[in-house]
């Protein structure tokens, strides 16, 4: 028996149990709250999405924790020096969801739909000079799964795209940087930054007034990644200074956004409801069911999170 444990809704939870229990014929998948007191003793293994740490807390035997999420930063840091290993969601499908959002995005401040945006509510017709996709420079942080499939999509479209990871990476047709000085070199040649980066203790507020300052004036900001990467007043002061001229944010310090928030009606922000790279039920579910298996098979621990990296 293995428990599902999540801080979602009953609806929400029977969808995806519904999904792995689809893709484990052979496992019994239920919620945690079902679990009786024996049941939860005899747990080495769980599923979860967003769970409570108490929860996890009353599986005293518990190796390992299969996420259905990619990002397992809330979970690690609300656990004290857990006792088991937690494997977060490595899913092709999403990667390539999330390259298409970064496209999607990428092209939409490329080509200047913000502005045309607004002479549309202003009733101006103007036109601007286009910029070739070859003469726009986008720097991609975070060369991770998402960050190289991004690149490599974007150099695909004609981009010419920079990288920026913690350690040394080769990304082919993408200029690497790496380190703090890496860093400002990426951050000074981009005329687009997309932030794919993880949300760690050295990540979060790394978008703050001095890197942001590091971008060429004019500069337009996507962040796929989590929201507490962005120093929000940081950002607020750039764009009002046209330093940064439009943001593109998925994520936010607090989700919802809260409806009186500046962002929803500064007209240099498209806000989006976190919807980059959502997870598929079906996709995820499939994956989970092969690190289960091989689970079954011979004891193996899918590639656990580095606590100390956060990721």
């Amino acid at each position: 028996m293995i428990p599902f444990v999540s801080r979602a809704n009953a609806s929400n939870q029977s969808i995806w149990i519904a999904a792995l229990s689809a893709s484990m014929p052979n496992e019994v998948v239920v919620p945690f709250s079902e679990l009786t007191d024996d049941q939860r003793m005899q747990c080495d293994l769980a599923i979860v999405a967003n769970p409570s740490p108490q929860d996890l807390l009353m599986l005293p035997n518990l190796k390992w924790v299969h996420s259905v999420w990619v990002g397992v930063e809330r979970m690690i840091n609300e656990l004290v020096s857990p006792s088991f290993s937690i494997v977060r969601l490595v899913d092709p499908e999403l990667t390539n969801t999330m390259s298409e959002a970064v496209l999607a995005w990428t092209l939409f401040l490329h080509r200047d739909m913000p502005t045309y945006t607004q002479q549309q509510e202003q009733v101006i017709w103007l036109q601007k000079p286009m910029v070739r996709a070859k003469d726009r420079r986008i720097g991609v942080l975070g060369l991770g799964e998402l960050g190289q499939v991004s690149a490599k999509r974007l150099v695909d479209n004609g981009f010419s795209v920079s990288g920026w990871s913690r350690r040394a990476k080769l990304v082919a047709g993408v200029q690497c940087f790496h380190g703090e000085d890496g860093l400002g070199q990426l951050l000074s040649q981009s005329d687009i930054l997309i932030c794919l980066l993880p949300l760690t203790p050295q990540t979060k507020g790394l978008l703050g007034e001095k890197n942001l300052s590091l971008l060429p004036f004019g500069a337009g900001l996507i962040n796929f990644a989590r929201g507490p990467i962005i120093d929000d007043l940081a950002l607020l002061d750039a764009l009002e200074q046209g330093h940064v001229s439009h943001a593109v944010l998925d994520v936010f310090m607090q989700e919802p956004l809260p409806s009186d928030h500046v962002y929803w009606r500064h007209q240099n922000v498209s806000v989006l409801p976190h919807i980059s790279a959502p997870t598929h039920p079906q996709s995820a579910s499939k994956i989970v069911a092969d690190n289960v298996l091989r689970y079954r098979l011979d004891a193996s621990i899918p590639e656990a999170v580095d606590l100390n990296r956060g990721y």
